[in-house]
């Protein structure tokens, strides 16, 4: 488990014992985000210092530093590669290998109301995304295929965008929120992930088609991207929404915020099923989960971050 702080540092942790491994030290302010490569090798980081830094997890040395945006850098996430061969030279000049990684491009969200997409070969901007009119906070990428994203802030608009760096589509707007949309999830499913078929492929292709999204107007929504709507609005939260994601069964949205609870949204029942009093001391203002391990970290305002078995 890894965790990004407003102390400027990031620490590795085991997952199953919780013990301390190791500081990153090299941002100069508050740490936003932290996203790995599909293959875990490599970690991005970005901070309110306007750099976004890559970190090498065999040696966990910092490999390469980005510049370009002129506000703070919100999130970053990867996009896995799509049947992109990489160019013939191993040695990258970010000194990542983009082969090994399974990415070859970086987005980044900013406050200065852009997302840059980074060439991770070259180091890079390879282009600016302009069609947001104010900060910029979150990102997801559709894991399974790596062939759609999304960007959402404060303007509350989520814009949702073809992958495919060549042509670099919007695919559709999804309108709703009433307040800054803060954070934004699809499925939690492994990166090109293999298909199983059988009887559930059709609830898979259904749950491919979902992005999660939660705000300032506390409210958890689920939208389909086939039909550009809106399926559901679920209301329990009584603070700010920061962190969802939908539970890889497809099933479930799972959220945390600023009631300092989390809460499991039953999708087909359409209600709260469960809720975490007092998750933490203080605000919720991180979750994540692994694709396959019923395991679940959350992190908090209280500078703790937990882990949680789901049963």
């Amino acid at each position: 488990v890894v965790s990004g702080s407003e102390d400027g540092t990031i620490k590795v942790w085991d997952h199953e014992s919780g013990d301390y491994m190791k500081t990153l030290k090299g941002h100069t302010n508050n740490i936003n985000s932290l996203a790995f490569t599909p293959a875990g090798n490599y970690l991005a980081s970005s901070s309110n210092d306007l750099c976004i830094k890559l970190w090498d997890f065999n040696t966990y040395n910092c490999v390469r530093t980005l510049r370009g945006h002129d506000h703070t850098i919100s999130d970053v996430i990867f996009l896995p590669l799509q049947n992109i061969i990489p160019s013939a030279s191993e040695d990258s000049s970010t000194g990542m290998d983009v082969a090994a990684a399974n990415a070859k491009y970086l987005l980044s969200a900013s406050r200065d109301h852009t997302v840059k997409l980074w060439d991770m070969e070259t180091g890079f901007c390879d282009h600016t995304f302009t069609d947001h009119t104010d900060w910029v906070r979150t990102l997801a990428v559709r894991p399974h295929d790596g062939a759609v994203w999304a960007s959402a802030g404060n303007d509350p608009v989520i814009n949702v965008y073809e992958a495919n760096v060549n042509s670099r589509q919007k695919l559709c707007e999804l309108r709703g929120h009433e307040h800054v949309v803060e954070t934004l999830s699809f499925v939690i499913e492994e990166t090109f992930g293999k298909d199983r078929g059988g009887s559930n492929a059709k609830h898979k292709e259904t749950v491919r088609d979902y992005l999660a999204s939660g705000g300032r107007d506390r409210t958890v929504r689920l939208w389909s991207l086939a039909s550009a709507s809106c399926l559901a609005v679920f209301t329990a939260h009584e603070n700010w929404v920061k962190a969802v994601l939908i539970h890889p069964s497809g099933n479930y949205v799972i959220s945390g915020g600023d009631d300092r609870t989390i809460r499991v949204f039953d999708i087909k029942a359409n209600r709260c099923l469960r809720t975490l009093e007092n998750a933490h001391d203080h605000f919720v203002s991180a979750l994540d989960m692994h694709h396959t391990l019923p395991v679940m970290v959350s992190g908090g305002i209280d500078q703790v971050v937990k882990t949680w078995v789901l049963d």
